[in-house]
């Protein structure tokens, strides 16, 4: 058995095949351009390595429920030319092979919860910490969600005192984690990208507290038994702030379990929980 990955970006498309165990048998990157140019190769792609069945987590907003008329597609998105992109329509018309679709936050989510950090609980948040800032819920096997994907990113923070940073969220500026903890607001603080940064810079501990407001948000809606943290911004470093910071607001209201085991980083090498989590549910397509 081959199962097929899209790990569509708004920068590049990573395309993988694996076998039903998934082992990755091959990679390609494809730089996101216009629809056409992306998906047919994304197209030539699968017909040179031809698979079982696909799974593909996309940038949003995007369509994921199943019997919606409009599922899979990319709808409003700021990434020129992609709104309304019927990418399951037209990969399913080239390839002729099931094809299921939803967010690479929930790709990534259903990775961890498949072979990750989840593997050992029934209950999973996962939040990317990146160029945005995303979160997917899986309970017993299923994603929470009803209207559309979750939006957790975008939720209200509640700023630090003296953080008189305006926030690089168009839409909720200093109002919401992604405008304040996201890998452009650490740029837009510092000058720099993360990367460039020491891991002491105080920029991460301001970052670490909204991550513990996100987190601990989070436990309190969904009373999770893991919250998997993954993408850039966060390291080893930072986790035992947030672990500390998300004690200190609780300030003992609910009884917590064990922080080093709720509150973790990614379990899955090179960023790979996405492309494991789309050929997990390719391949709940077949069994």
């Amino acid at each position: 058995m081959r199962l097929g990955s899209i790990e569509a970006g708004g920068t590049k498309f990573i395309l993988a095949i694996t076998d039903e165990h998934y082992r990755i048998l091959k990679r390609q990157r494809v730089a996101t351009t216009k629809p056409n140019e992306t998906l047919e190769a994304c197209v030539s792609f699968f017909k040179k390595n031809p698979v079982d069945a696909l799974g593909i987590g996309s940038f949003g907003p995007a369509d994921i429920k199943v019997d919606s008329p409009t599922y899979g597609q990319i709808l409003n998105t700021p990434k020129a030319g992609w709104s309304h992109t019927d990418v399951v329509q037209m990969l399913r018309a080239a390839l002729k092979i099931p094809i299921t679709f939803t967010t690479d936050v929930n790709a990534s989510a259903y990775g961890e919860y498949m072979i990750g950090q989840g593997q050992a609980v029934r209950s999973l948040v996962y939040f990317t910490i990146g160029t945005g800032i995303g979160g997917g819920v899986i309970q017993d096997n299923h994603f929470i969600g009803g209207m559309s994907h979750l939006e957790m990113g975008h939720t209200m923070v509640i700023p630090m005192s003296g953080d008189n940073f305006k926030g690089v969220c168009p839409y909720h500026q200093n109002r919401c984690f992604e405008g304040m903890a996201s890998g452009p607001a650490i740029e837009a603080r510092t000058g720099k990208p993360g990367e460039q940064l020491k891991r002491t810079n105080e920029v991460f501990k301001l970052i670490s507290y909204y991550i513990a407001q996100l987190v601990f948000d989070a436990y309190l809606n969904f009373m999770p038994e893991r919250i998997v943290i993954g993408g850039s911004v966060v390291s080893e470093t930072e986790l035992p702030v947030i672990r500390r910071d998300v004690e200190q607001l609780n300030n003992n209201y609910v009884e917590l379990p064990n922080l080093d085991h709720l509150i973790v980083l990614t379990g899955i090498a090179n960023n790979g929980s996405a492309t494991i989590g789309n050929v997990a549910l390719a391949k709940n397509l077949i069994f």
